[in-house]
Formats: structure tokens, C-alpha cells, sequence
């Protein structure tokens, strides 16, 4: 795997140009324009704000990310939650920062394609045949243009994703053209590449601080070179950022500059403002029509990168018990191209109400950035355990977090005064995403307080006793389990429950299935006990956490492979059936919760688990979870009693005819 993460390719490159790089690559839309907005244009002020751009890329994209970051693969994989799964043997709170760096992740999608695509459809007001466009005409298209994206998503992305790659290369390049046209406006422009007037703009410009709020925007998609990697691999993210770079930076430069020479000592505020847009204002006339139609193009490949990572991440939460259970679809044969329908709708919905609130891009740039922040900072307290884990020396991780919290805590304090005008919205929806995953983590946590695992060998003789009883009518040939116990020597007490008491289940073999999630993306292994042969068989699936768990499919594989080696006989024991070698038929049983009254939690945790429960009835049944065949299964209910109540204290009184 190591190989291939390090391999270059030409196709790599031109895939990754199409999966990585939508988000920075068409952050050039935006980000001048957020900064001068209300601004007078000076030397100073472009100077210091491109400076910023130039290092904030260098230091926070290139060093972080390109170089630190990607060492942290997960058998090639990348992303938080496949940081988290390297790191979460090592310190249990350290799904705090995985759970809010996740959530704040999927909240920044819901304002990234409304963004994009809404700085690129404004760009028509540049063409004079569409001076007048008014901003409800400019918000249908949008809506227009989303909804169609978000209706494709269930039919896969394949067959148009191979020119992703092809029409990206082509929007650098034009970044890269328009940008070099204009450097030769102001020659001095290029003074900005030092990091004395970054510093100059951030200490001594009125309120220098807080243009970081706006600049922090190049580089929002920084995280997507991360999460993106087991597509793309290590060797081909790092020699493509080269020419992306290269492409980005040549554009600002070429932005700067034109403003210099066209709109030196002009204040960008009132109507102005409202039609205006440096990337779109230094195109040639002739140009501009082409121009938009291709960053339109660009921003909706961008938003399809967001879309398909997010659905990737959910997937991740699923398999790693933050996130409850939904169904996950497969409309391609490619690996990694899932459509998980919850997440769409979810998705569309959020996007849809950005566009409608804030109406205009100007007003999305406000409220652009915070959330991303805090996943950043997620991310760099991840890596510093990384970096402990591979002994990388106290030395370095000290002066890794020290670096990267004082960059990432300035953007976030920057970004906090764009809480009041929207940023409020990316920060409720990242909450309300957090709660979902804390509820969900907490309450599997405190059920398993109070989960009782028996020694299995002390049910054994019972269990065959039942098998053997025939004056029991039998339940079914096979009867199958789904056991939590990590341990082979132990089951749970609430399936011994169920086989015994609750009403007596004979059957000829049982069977206790066991998934272990690994830390591991892509494993998908067995094995076989014979706890008794041919009456009580464990098989224990060891599934990576990227691996859908398909049980019924992996236990007829299983089947299949017992019976070729005969250690299994699947054949019914009744006699007319058994004559005729046909095979005893299966049940399973999936023990559903429910929340008992005679339960006496802390204020709390009751509120936890009515949360969990209310989510559970949202999300997939067990079995539609598990991928259990819904015709072989029987649903058990079980009372969940995780914190008795105290006895109550009953007398009895007699009376006199007693």
C-alpha cells in the first residue's frame, strides 16, 4: 500500500486535480473580493492581504498538510476519522476532537457549493447583456443548478467524474493565464511574496487582524488534501500541489495588481460592491462569457468532491459507532462511490436554506470559514498524537502545536466576528451534527456499563440438553445471534435469556456471529470456532471500518466454505428432508431495545438515552443495518435496563378476615 500512496502517475495527477482541489482551487472567486469589500484600495492593504494569502498557503497548506499531514495514512487512507482510528487506542478523549472536527467538516458542507457556485453565477452581472440580472434570478440558477446536482448523486458520478480531472486541469490553467496577463499592470505586486508586509497589514492597518477572517478562505479546502488521499495517493497530491499552487498564487498576484492599476485610492462599498468582482472584472470582455461558464463548471465539480466526502465520512462515523446507522447504496462498481440518500436530502435541504438566507455570495463570505476552523484545530491536536505514537520526540510535537494552534486559534478568533453576520448558522449546524455523534457515542458507552456477559461454559450442557429435548418444538434448524462479546468464552446473559427463558428455542446448531471493527480501512477477514462441533459455532468477522457490514451475504460465504471442507453439516435433521439432502433453514434473532421504566439514571443521561432512542427510531433497523434478509429474521424486544431503581419498599398488611 506504501507503494502505491507514494506512486506518480499522469492519471493520478489529473485525478487528483479533479477530486482534491475543487474547493481551494476556486477559492480565487472569493477571496479578494471578501477582503477590499467595504475597503479603500492602497498599496498596503493589497499588498499585505496577498502576502497573507501567499504564506497562509505555504504554511498552513503546504507544511501542514502537503508535507506533515499526509504521513498519517491509514493503509492508505486519509481523513480525520482515519486519523482518529490510528490514534484512539492511545487516549479515550481523544474522540472529542474527532467528533467535533467531523461534525464541523460536514457542517462547512452546506455552505461550500452555495458559495462557489453563487460567486460563479454572479460573475454574469460582468457581461453587459446581463448588467440588470437581478439577485432573485441569480438565486433561482443556483437553486436550478443544485437540485440537479444533488439528483444525480443517487445514480453514481463515474462516467462524468472522469472528466473532472480534465476540466480542472483546464480552470488552472485559465487561473494561472488571467493571473500572468495582469502582474505586468503593477510589477511591484510582486513584493507580496515576503512575509514583512503579512505582518505590517496584521499590526499596524486599522483592524488588520480581522481581514484573517476573510484570507482564511484560500485555504478552507486544505482539508479535502487530506481526506481525499486513499483516491488519489500520497505522490500524486504532493506533485499536483506544485502546479496548484503555482496556478493560485500567479492569480492573486494578477487580481492584486489589477486592482492596483484600475481601482487604486477607490472605496469598494454601495453599488459598486454589489456588482463587484475582481476575478471576473480582469478577464478580457471577449473572454468572460467562456470564463463563467467554466468556473460555473469548476464550482460544481467542487461541490461533487464536498458531497462525495461527506458521504464517505458518514460512512466512517457508521462503522466506527459515532453516527447511527443508515442506508448506505452502491449506485457503481468503483470502489469508495457510495450514496448514503439520509446524507443527500440532509445535504440539499442545508444548502438550499444558505442560498435562500443569505441570497448573495458577499453575504455567504461572512459567514464562510468558522466551522472549518475548529476541524483544523481538531485535526492538529490528532497529528500531535500521531506524531507521539511514532516517537517523533517531545521537541517536535511541542513545537508543531505551538505553531499550529497560535495560526489556527488567530484564524478562529478572526473568523469569530463572523458569528453575528451568519457564521452562527455553520456553527448550529455543526452542534446539532456533535450532539447527534456525542448521543450516539455516550449512550453506547453508558449501555455498556451495564451489559452482563456470562461464562459461556456454564450454559453449554443446558444448550445441547434443549437441542436434544423433543418434546420442545423446534424453533429452527439454524438459529443465528449477533453477539457484542469480545471475548469467545462469554455471551451475553440477554441471549441466554433468549434461547431458555423467554420462550425456550430448540434448535440443531447455534450460531454466534461477532464483527470487530478494526482500525484498518479495507480488512475483511474470519474464523471459525467450534465452541461444540455441529451444535454452538462463533464466527468472528474482522471488518476495516470502511467495510460495509453485510452480514447475511459474508455468512452464506462462510457457510459455503464450512460445508466444501466438511466441517459442517447444514443438511435438515428431519428425516423426510434430510433423505433428501436438503438444508435445514435459518433464523436469526435481533434483540431490539427499548428504554424500561424501571430505570433510575442521572437527569443527564436520561436525557442521552430518550436522545439515542429517538435517533434509533430514525435510523435502520438492526437488521436492515447489519444487511440481514429481512425474511429470516425474528425481532426480539428487550427491556434496557441500565441503572436499576432502587427496591421498593412494599409491606404487606393483613386485615381482619385474614
Amino acid at each position: 500500500m506504501s507503494k502505491y500512496i507514494n506512486r506518480v502517475t499522469a492519471s493520478g495527477l489529473l485525478i487528483a486535480l479533479g477530486i482534491i482541489y475543487g474547493d481551494i482551487g476556486t477559492s480565487p472567486l472569493y477571496v479578494l473580493n471578501a477582503i477590499v469589500n467595504g475597503k479603500i484600495i492602497t498599496e498596503g492593504l493589497i499588498l499585505g492581504a496577498l502576502s497573507c494569502i501567499i504564506w497562509t498557503l505555504t504554511l498552513q497548506t503546504t507544511v501542514k498538510y502537503v508535507i506533515l499531514t499526509l504521513k498519517a495514512d491509514n493503509k492508505g487512507e486519509g481523513g480525520i476519522f482515519s486519523l482518529y482510528a490510528l490514534v484512539r487506542r492511545q487516549k479515550k478523549w481523544l474522540v472529542l476532537p474527532a467528533m467535533i472536527g467531523g461534525a464541523a467538516l460536514l457542517a462547512d458542507g452546506i455552505i461550500t457549493p452555495p458559495i462557489s457556485i453563487t460567486s460563479a453565477i454572479e460573475g454574469l452581472r460582468q457581461i453587459p447583456l446581463f448588467t440588470e440580472i437581478t439577485r432573485g434570478t441569480i438565486v433561482i440558477i443556483v437553486l436550478i443548478i443544485l437540485a440537479a446536482l444533488f439528483f444525480v448523486q443517487q445514480f453514481g458520478t463515474v462516467s462524468i467524474g472522469k472528466l473532472f480531472g480534465p476540466i480542472m486541469l483546464v480552470w488552472f490553467a485559465m487561473l494561472a493565464f488571467l493571473g500572468m496577463q495582469h502582474i505586468a499592470d503593477d510589477f511591484y505586486i510582486f513584493k507580496a511574496l515576503s512575509p514583512y508586509y503579512a505582518i505590517e497589514l496584521l499590526t499596524i492597518y486599522p483592524d488588520g487582524f480581522w481581514i484573517l477572517g476573510a484570507v482564511f478562505l484560500c485555504t478552507t479546502g486544505a482539508e479535502a488534501l487530506y481526506s481525499d488521499m486513499g483516491h488519489c495517493g500520497r505522490g500524486n497530491i504532493r506533485i499536483s500541489w506544485i502546479f496548484v499552487k503555482a496556478c493560485l498564487i500567479l492569480n492573486y498576484l494578477g487580481q492584486g495588481a489589477w486592482l492596483l492599476a484600475h481601482y487604486r485610492g477607490v472605496q469598494i462599498s454601495g453599488a459598486l460592491a454589489e456588482s463587484f468582482n475582481a476575478f471576473f472584472g480582469m478577464m478580457p470582455h471577449w473572454f468572460r462569457m467562456t470564463g463563467i461558464v467554466i468556473a460555473t463548471v469548476a464550482a460544481i465539480i467542487a461541490s461533487q468532491a464536498l458531497i462525495s466526502g461527506s458521504f464517505t465520512l458518514i460512512a466512517e462515523a457508521q462503522r466506527l459507532n459515532l453516527w447511527p446507522k443508515m442506508k448506505i447504496s452502491y449506485p457503481t462498481d468503483e470502489k469508495g462511490q457510495l450514496f448514503i440518500p439520509g446524507i443527500n436530502t440532509l445535504l440539499f435541504i442545508g444548502c438550499t436554506g444558505i442560498v435562500l438566507y443569505f441570497q448573495k455570495s458577499g453575504n455567504m463570505e461572512a459567514a464562510y470559514g468558522l466551522a472549518i476552523t475548529i476541524c483544523m484545530i481538531s485535526t492538529s491536536i490528532l497529528f500531535a498524537n500521531y506524531m507521539a505514537t511514532k516517537r517523533s520526540g517531545n521537541f517536535w510535537i511541542v513545537l508543531y502545536l505551538l505553531v499550529y494552534l497560535a495560526i489556527e486559534v488567530s484564524f478562529l478568533i478572526a473568523n469569530l466576528q463572523k458569528f453575528p453576520h451568519g457564521g452562527f448558522v455553520t456553527l448550529l449546524a455543526g452542534g446539532l451534527l456533535f450532539l447527534v455523534m456525542y448521543t450516539w457515542y455516550r449512550s453506547r458507552k453508558i449501555k455498556n456499563r451495564y451489559v452482563e456477559f456470562v461464562k459461556l461454559e456454564h450454559y453449554i450442557p443446558l444448550i445441547q440438553e434443549l437441542s436434544n429435548d423433543k418434546s420442545i418444538p423446534k424453533y429452527a434448524a439454524h438459529l443465528v445471534y449477533l453477539t457484542s462479546a469480545n471475548n469467545h468464552k462469554e455471551i451475553e446473559h440477554k441471549i441466554i435469556y433468549s434461547i431458555l427463558n423467554k420462550k425456550p428455542k430448540r434448535a440443531d446448531i447455534y450460531w454466534l456471529i461477532h464483527i470487530d471493527t478494526l482500525d484498518d480501512p479495507y480488512t475483511c477477514d474470519y474464523y471459525v470456532e467450534h465452541i461444540i462441533p455441529n451444535d454452538i459455532i462463533r464466527v468472528e468477522f474482522r471488518l476495516g471500518f470502511r467495510v460495509q457490514q453485510r452480514v447475511s451475504l459474508m455468512f452464506r460465504k462462510v457457510l459455503e466454505e464450512l460445508v466444501n471442507n466438511n466441517e459442517v453439516n447444514i443438511t435438515s435433521r428431519y428425516e423426510s428432508l434430510g433423505k433428501n439432502n436438503i438444508a435445514g433453514d435459518f433464523q436469526f434473532i435481533v434483540m431490539e431495545k427499548f428504554l424500561s421504566n424501571d430505570n433510575d439514571l442521572p437527569f443527564l443521561e436520561k436525557i442521552i438515552m430518550k436522545f439515542h432512542l429517538w435517533l434509533k427510531d430514525l435510523s435502520l433497523s438492526e437488521e436492515r443495518g447489519f444487511g440481514l434478509d429481512s425474511s429470516f429474521v425474528t425481532i426480539e424486544k428487550f427491556p434496557l435496563i441500565v441503572s436499576p431503581t432502587p427496591p421498593v419498599k412494599l409491606e404487606r398488611i393483613y386485615t381482619e378476615q385474614d
